[in-house]
């Protein structure tokens, strides 16, 4: 039986009296596209700070390549390989998106800040290092071309490209993206589909939190849908378009129904 690369097991989040999350377990398995769904507020980007560690488990765990890392340090989760993409990559607007991309390898950076202020023969090499595999990430995102241009000046569509670019710096095992098709139309969605596709072809697994059905349907291998904190379904898009539950989910919102029948 294939391996799971990342569990959940009875993730629980509570704030207060409210549960965010309750009793979800799954699992993840290596090279595959995961994507979870469900209506506002069901708890999906709640899940997504548990993953990475930017929120603390009220209880249950998540195991990764057979590790426990719920509630460990979020730089040290990404360190291990779970690397978090954002809905908008703001951090870097300011640099060009080579800089960009040389700056956020230093989370795998082994000199330290001392060594990089001094010029240490370790941060000589790293820097080298990261500048060419800045260059090699651009080159494969297609993004090479956009290189010298600051940040900030990118439209939608390369500036999520960028986001991705950020996130394989730091090597990551397993990519969380969170909305990675958000405020694009169709042509750039399909473009956005077929660079998450090259990039799980590179190894790297997949995680998206996503509200656009069509394309979760076109890219997924296979889909978890929460309600109310709770999962109330996984499977192939196939089997979800046909859930009952999820199906009732969504009733009332007849543009994710559309999505949910379009691939």
């Amino acid at each position: 039986m294939k391996k799971p690369l990342l569990q959940v097991n009875h993730l629980t989040k509570k704030f207060g009296g409210l549960t965010a999350n309750h009793d979800i377990s799954f699992q993840v398995f290596e090279q595959e596209i995961l994507s979870v769904i469900g209506p506002n507020g069901a708890g999906k980007s709640t899940l997504f700070k548990l993953i990475s560690s930017f929120l603390r488990t009220t209880s249950g765990e998540i195991i990764f390549d057979g590790n426990k890392i719920s509630n460990l340090a979020p730089h040290i989760v990404a360190r291990m390989g779970i690397v978090r993409t954002f809905q908008e990559t703001t951090i870097f607007k300011n640099m060009t998106v080579r800089e960009s991309v040389v700056v956020a390898h230093h989370i795998r950076a082994k000199a330290n800040l001392f060594g990089y202020f001094l010029g240490t023969s370790t941060a000589r090499a790293e820097e080298k290092e990261f500048a060419r595999s800045a260059d090699e990430i651009l080159d494969f995102l297609q993004l090479s071309s956009l290189a010298n241009e600051v940040a900030s000046n990118l439209p939608q569509g390369h500036l999520r490209a960028l986001g991705i670019a950020i996130g394989l710096a730091s090597n990551p095992k397993i990519l969380l993206l969170d909305e990675p098709f958000a405020g694009m139309n169709h042509d750039e969605t399909m473009q956005m589909v077929e660079l998450v596709r090259k990039v799980r072809d590179r190894g790297v697994t997949i995680l998206l939190v996503e509200h656009d059905m069509a394309a979760v349907m076109r890219i997924s291998d296979r889909i978890i849908v929460l309600n109310f904190g709770e999962k109330i379904a996984e499977g192939t898009p196939a089997e979800i378009q046909e859930n009952e539950q999820v199906i009732e989910a969504y009733l009332g919102k007849e543009e994710d129904l559309v999505g949910l029948y379009t691939c």
